[in-house]
């Protein structure tokens, strides 16, 4: 063979390895962080100093000796927390609880196929959960396995809905139950034998990145072919209604089970007289179908409490027209068009509505609403009585001794709730008729029993906020009524209400900020709010007002709404990180320092503290945007100052890890579930569960809990979410961060602003408009209250000696969300991210954005803003900016927020001061190396053969003597 033809085998084929291996590596390269989530990190060896070894670095002690052991208390925890939180609806002729080992008939696809989550990141493993049917049979109950067979056969092969994330066309629509037409008549027939009650599941699930439908014969993905005209997705569909009417038909005694973490269109099944019983179970998790089947037999008595109005029907609720698709005509951005939805309804939503609706005379009360927020039923009966109450000054607090007792021949818990009700002007600031101020839950009272329970409330909470003249929060004179209620439409029985008087108005400006304030609450949402108006001139948004709910009830947008401002457009334009820099006045900080500090040497201090800035100015800028730019479920390790890597995992429903398997934990029910139980100290139980399961698995940090308001039914992510109520919602929440923190785990509080739909979040960040009265009161107000109000004790070295001391920390975590407040991407919003969240409320720890795979979420916009981590790996998102002074002031700020946050978390376990560490990369990295060195050889070899053949060709050598392939040397 000629040297050209030998050349052109072997020359393609070295160059194919050579560019293989160099793309390969150079692709590892940029995607390690990624490829460790698949194939597993390396590890990091602590090496305590000498004169160390017996000092105490067990800041955070694990109760458990194994995962194993750790989950079955967890198991146990999910079941109570189930029993806490099924709300008991409706029970005509006490026909709950059952009779004890009663014959039961199941019906409904949903009794073989139950919703125990949703989908996306709030999902968790439910592989091994107990079902419907186990859960009746431990509870004592004789189950009918035929029809139950006849359902699970049906649901094996019957699509149901399906949110797939951020993709609507490829998501489906259907409710799934099963036609009546279809039933087996081996089925039928097996009633009589099983008929002691039915009991009908009617299910509903959710999901990340998608919403219910509000028409079921108009969706973007694959429709349910029998909706019916006018359909939407949280009423009955024709298959239950029939399904109904066979179960009424076939026995006498009927029981509805919702299997949903969402309210429903529940009138006809409410006013139906042949359906006896309804408990709404929201999604049960891993063991929480037990409960359901205790609370079925009376072993448990129910004592959860709806967190949403059910109202009679969804689309005369003010949020019906402005939710769902909304396309600005004239954006069209390097990111793509510009996508919005409009708060018409302002502070309305909800319960506030509906009261204020009903007092102002404009809407039946008992017709426009099922079941009332705060609502439930018990097996037994209890009264309360007022045992004291000291009402403070406008700069303190009001709180009320509520007695309980228990009336009746049961054991159960109660739920006190307090309301409030602000003196209302017409014209002025918007009240709304009642507003939740605080609540507490009885213990278990045996018959006869009683408990006093203490509510408190501070009397600047009651203030309203007015945008649009003070700027600031106003407590105005007048009579305020504290009304002790067992929902928010109904007054305790013999309980007046408290009256409290406000003699001077009280502006809460600047030079006068609440007592909770780090700064006054003053208007920062001005661009926001300027779409808004009280009477609509310019073609602005007309504020829902109680004065005239007719004249301002909010409508679809129109083709005005359609049209961007200018300002508007401007703003979806690309961020300029030059043009930033060049306008700033930041000057460049120290770095790369040689201090000699630790991180460990930090933890317990202040955050402002003289040593954090020796220990900042040791960082390189390398350093830190390596940490911020690979921040997708950790932070990675930093070595010059001994920052181990941390492990932090998705959800608000128990752990999970879009990226690893192994991070799969407990699942918790829905915090739909949660917010049923209007249980704090469980909530707090809860926390400080996933915190061991966390000291178990490695995990540091917890994207939870989820924080964003029930603003609609028809949300799709409303499962992971407690509540429409925001002190509900911060008062579940804060309970959870502090039992968590019990254990080092910092939460991620989440998606701080008004993710409060799916539907274009990611396009180019759905831009939600709301005045800055709704921001602040309702959407923000969830995340105010553990901001401001979550405190933890942590144990850290204090000197040479190895003392041990504590100190207290706060929350120490949050996460922003795709969406724009206004024009501005959230995470981009120094408004919130800075000015209220920081300065306002005091928060001290660090922020990551959601996951940042899109083109608007900018980082150099994310840290100027007071956002510091990046959910992301590089290269998917860079910092454009990383050498001016506003860069590097930047990058040092959110350094701070994280080291503080870490160095005061579990993390720091094992680790004392003088500590060494250091890194051993995974056994992958190992294999890539050899493999990369034996690929080197082999193509080192190839070269040397092809070289030495080519030369001695050309030297007239024989072809003999010439050392090739076997292959060549047959063909020769």
């Amino acid at each position: 063979m000629s040297n050209g033809k030998y050349l052109g085998i072997w020359v393609p084929v070295i160059a194919f390895l050579i560019i293989l291996t160099v793309v390969a590596n150079v692709a590892i390269s940029i995607f390690g962080s990624w490829v460790n989530t698949q194939l597993g990190e390396g590890t990091y060896t602590i090496e305590t100093a000498e004169g160390t070894e017996d000092w105490d670095t067990d800041y955070n002690e694990a109760s458990y000796d194994s995962l194993e052991a750790e989950q079955e208390d967890a198991f146990a925890l999910v079941e109570e927390i189930e029993s806490e939180g099924v709300v008991l609806a409706k029970n005509e002729a006490a026909a709950l609880p059952l009779a004890s080992g009663a014959k039961v008939t199941l019906l409904g696809r949903f009794s073989a196929d139950p919703v125990f989550g949703g989908a996306g990141s709030g999902s968790v493993d439910t592989s091994t959960a107990v079902n419907a049917i186990t859960g009746l049979e431990n509870a004592g109950f004789d189950v009918n396995p035929t029809a139950y067979a006849m359902f699970e056969s049906f649901a094996a092969d019957a699509p149901k809905a399906d949110i797939v994330m951020d993709d609507p066309a490829g998501s489906t629509y259907v409710i799934g139950e099963m036609p009546v037409d279809q039933y087996t008549d081996e089925a039928t027939a097996s009633f009589a034998d099983y008929a002691d009650a039915a009991v009908v599941v009617i299910g509903r699930g959710g999901g990340e990145g998608g919403d219910l439908a509000q028409d079921m014969t108009d969706v973007p993905g694959t429709a349910d072919e029998r909706a019916q005209d006018g359909e939407h997705m949280l009423e009955l569909n024709q298959d239950e209604k029939a399904m109904l009417e066979v179960a009424k038909a076939s026995f006498d005694t009927v029981i509805v089970v919702v299997n949903a973490s969402t309210s429903m269109e529940m009138g006809v099944i409410q006013d139906d007289p042949e359906i006896d019983g309804v408990l709404l179970i929201g999604s049960p998790g891993q063991t929480g179908y037990n409960a359901v089947g205790d609370v079925l037999s009376g072993a448990v008595n129910p004592s959860g409490r709806t967190v949403d109005t059910w109202s009679a029907d969804f689309t005369q609720d003010p949020t019906w027209s402005n939710f769902g698709n909304f396309q600005y005509s004239n954006v069209d951005s390097v990111n793509g068009p510009g996508y919005f939805v409009q708060y018409e309804e302002g502070i309305y939503v909800g319960y506030r509505y509906y009261e204020t609706a009903a007092a102002e005379g404009f809407i039946d009360y008992d017709s426009a609403v099922v079941y009332p927020f705060g609502y439930g039923l018990s097996y037994t009966d209890f009264s309360w009585e007022i045992a004291g109450e000291e009402l403070g000054g406008t700069d303190g607090d009001i709180t009320v001794d509520v007695t309980v007792t228990n009336t009746g021949d049961v054991a159960g818990k109660d739920v006190v709730e307090l309301y409030y009700n602000a003196p209302y002007t017409a014209g002025g600031i918007e009240k709304a008729e009642v507003v939740l101020g605080a609540f507490e839950k009885t213990s278990l009272l045996e018959p006869g029993q009683s408990e006093t329970v203490t509510l408190t409330l501070a009397v600047e909470d009651m203030a309203s906020y007015d945008y649009e003249t003070a700027g600031a929060y106003v407590l105005e004179a007048g009579d305020y009524e504290l009304r002790l209620q067992t929902d928010s439409h109904t007054l305790a029985e013999g309980v007046e209400p408290i009256s409290y008087t406000v003699g001077d108005t009280i502006v809460y400006g600047e030079d006068n900020p609440r007592e909770s304030d780090g700064v006054a609450a003053t208007n920062q949402f001005d661009d926001v709010s300027a779409l808004f108006s009280d009477t609509g001139e310019d073609g602005k948004i007309v504020n829902l007002s109680r004065a005239d709910f007719a004249g301002t009830w909010p409508t679809a947008p129109t083709e005005a709404d359609l049209t961007a401002t200018d300002e508007i457009v401007a703003a979806f334009d690309a961020y300029d990180a030059a043009a930033a820099a060049e306008a700033s006045d930041a000057e460049m900080p120290v770095t790369g320092a040689e201090n000699g500090l630790q991180l460990i040497d930090l933890r317990g201090l202040d955050f402002d503290h003289p040593l954090w800035e020796d220990m900042l100015d040791q960082l390189t800028v390398e350093e830190i945007t390596k940490v911020i730019l690979n921040g997708a479920y950790n932070t990675d390790a930093i070595e010059s100052v001994v920052k181990p890597a941390t492990v932090d995992l998705d959800g608000p429903a128990g752990f999970s890890s879009f990226l690893n398997d192994a991070y799969n934990g407990t699942a918790y029910p829905s915090e739909v579930v949660i917010a049923q139980t209007w249980n704090k100290e469980i909530a707090h139980r809860m926390g400080a569960q996933v915190g061991e399961e966390a000291l178990q698995m490695g995990a540091n940090g917890w994207y939870a809990p989820a924080l964003n308001i029930h603003r609609s039914p028809f949300a799709g992510r409303n499962f992971e979410y407690y509540s429409e109520d925001p002190v509900l919602s911060g008062e579940m929440a804060k309970a959870t961060s502090e039992g968590a923190l019990t254990k080092g785990v910092y939460t991620f509080l989440k998606h701080f602003a008004m993710n409060d739909q799916e539907t274009n979040r990611v396009n180019n960040g759905v831009a939600s408009w709301a005045n800055e009265q709704a921001i602040r009161e309702i959407y923000l107000k969830a995340f105010e209250i553990p901001v401001k109000e979550v405190t933890g004790e942590i144990s850290y070295i204090s000197d040479d000696e190895g003392t041990v001391e504590t100190a207290e920390v706060g929350q120490m975590a949050m996460m922003s969300s795709f969406n724009r407040i206004g024009s501005t991407w959230a995470g981009g919003s120094k408004a919130l991210m800075t000015d209220v969240l920081r300065d306002e409320w005091g928060f001290e720890g660090f922020v990551i954005t959601d996951f940042n795979l899109y083109g608007y979420m900018y980082p150099d916009q994310a840290i100027d803003a007071g956002t510091d981590h990046m959910l992301t790996f590089e290269p998917f998102k860079v910092l454009e900016d990383t050498t001016s002074a506003l860069a590097v002031s930047n990058l040092r700020t959110v350094a701070h927020h994280m080291l503080f946050t870490v160095a005061n978390s579990n993390a720091m376990d094992g680790i004392a001061p003088a500590s060494t560490i250091t890194y051993t990369p995974p056994a992958w990295q190992m294999w890539r190396w050899v493999i990369t060195g034996g690929v080197g050889l082999i193509i080192a070899g190839l070269i040397a053969m092809v070289v030495v053949r080519v030369r001695r060709r050309k030297a007239g050598a024989p072809e003999a003597e010439v050392t090739e392939p076997v292959a060549e040397t047959v063909d020769a």
